[in-house]
């Protein structure tokens, strides 16, 4: 009953080191397909092929880790906080109601907890990410995470740098509650129907669960994650396009009806299969190895 459930500092720091291994996979795995994902829905390309295509003729195959060294310590402090926050929302639900397991509707709720937890810090680094990703190799205005960081601050201040934090917040909270929701389902239903441990999935059948869990992750969140690309892509200053995240949606919906919501949708697809794969295998294999 509640009474079992590990509260211990040692569980805690577990979850958030095994959150940190699946954020770094997740960078290294996802990062090319983030790249066109971004400058799809920020306009700069009509296709993914043709992103694709003309970002390597300009830029060279290194341009697809554009804008990595943010990501790959942010994603992996973002990743750690959010299944830090995950599993202490779960036992917090599991202290309160003396239950050995988490319903459905509660395992949304604890995702959207972790969503929001981790939404102050994947703001400022999806926003650096995304400035970096959208700028053109003949014409940087940023030579790099810290120097935007510096200029983004010195120009904005605090709130330049969280930009868009309203719907990021909104987006965090709908997509990780989908996330883990999905993920925690599928992983019940192979221990019901195989009638064997969690520890005992193989790793193969963890990363088919969290490659669908990270499917159902955008197919419930996008608009919003186009929307928040929008106004963190922007110019800062009297060049901005959006007064903020609804005029941004306004504007979208005025000069692209439903479909502006969904540009880069295949590209953001295609990556969240092998990006969410890799994560949840890694931190169930993480834990596993932990303890």
């Amino acid at each position: 009953m509640a009474d079992s459930v590990d509260t211990s500092f040692s569980r805690k720091a577990k979850d958030t080191a095994a959150g940190f291994v699946g954020g770094a996979v997740q960078v290294l795995i996802g990062q090319p397909f983030d790249l066109v994902k971004v400058r799809l829905q920020t306009g700069q390309f009509s296709t993914p092929l043709v992103a694709f295509r003309q970002t390597l003729a300009a830029e060279g195959p290194l341009a697809f880790y554009k804008g990595t060294a943010s990501p790959l310590v942010g994603v992996g402090a973002c990743v750690s906080i959010q299944f830090y926050a995950f599993h202490e929302a779960r036992r917090y639900i599991l202290r309160n109601n003396d239950a050995i397991q988490l319903t459905l509707p509660q395992f949304y709720l604890a995702g959207a907890v972790a969503g929001i937890a981790n939404s102050p810090v994947a703001g400022p680094v999806e926003q650096v990410r995304i400035l970096l990703q959208t700028q053109r190799h003949d014409n940087r205005l940023y030579s790099g995470p810290i120097d935007a960081v510096k200029k983004i601050y010195a120009t904005e201040g605090l709130k330049g740098i969280f930009r868009g934090q309203g719907v990021t917040l909104l987006r965090e909270a709908q997509a990780y509650g989908l996330w883990f929701l999905t993920f925690e389902f599928l992983m019940r239903e192979l221990q019901k129907y195989g009638k064997t441990k969690r520890d005992e999935i193989p790793a193969w059948k963890v990363a088919g669960c969290g490659a669908l869990a990270g499917e159902v992750l955008w197919l419930g969140s996008y608009p919003l994650d186009v929307v928040k690309s929008q106004v963190q892509s922007d110019k800062f200053g009297k060049g901005r396009l959006y007064k903020g995240a609804i005029d941004a949606a306004r504007k979208t919906w005025r000069t692209s009806g439903i479909s502006g919501f969904w540009k880069g949708l295949v590209p953001t697809l295609l990556r969240a299969t092998p990006c969410s794969a890799g994560t949840f295998a890694s931190v169930e294999l993480t834990m596993r190895l932990l303890g």
